[in-house]
């Protein structure tokens, strides 16, 4: 199997389209999920970001998921990975959830 083949992540990912709120040091930012998992999160964005830079940020969990009301996370991690996306014209951010805590 070659190195491209291999799937590294220890957690099942699951596509959702969610917006987050980015807090960035000079700005606030909208972006949107690609796909989430417990442990990280892939996010379309406009903003200049670059791997290993620190991000918090929040994401809305709907109903659909929580199965009761919306529910705000708020999320605190560092970037891994930042990839041009050609189609969209944003930047695509694979990010590693290192602590949340949800909002009241």
């Amino acid at each position: 199997m070659s190195q491209e083949n291999l799937e590294r992540r220890g957690t099942r990912r699951f596509t959702l389209r969610l917006p987050v709120a980015l807090h960035l040091p000079n700005e606030e930012a909208q972006a949107l999920t690609k796909d989430v998992s417990a442990r990280g999160v892939y996010f379309y964005c406009s903003s200049t970001l670059n791997a290993g830079n620190p991000l918090d940020f929040t994401l809305t969990l709907p109903p659909e998921i929580t199965l009761t009301s919306s529910v705000q996370v708020r999320c605190h991690g560092h970037a891994v990975r930042v990839e041009p996306d050609l189609e969209s014209g944003r930047l695509g951010v694979a990010a590693v959830i290192d602590d949340y805590q949800f909002l009241p």
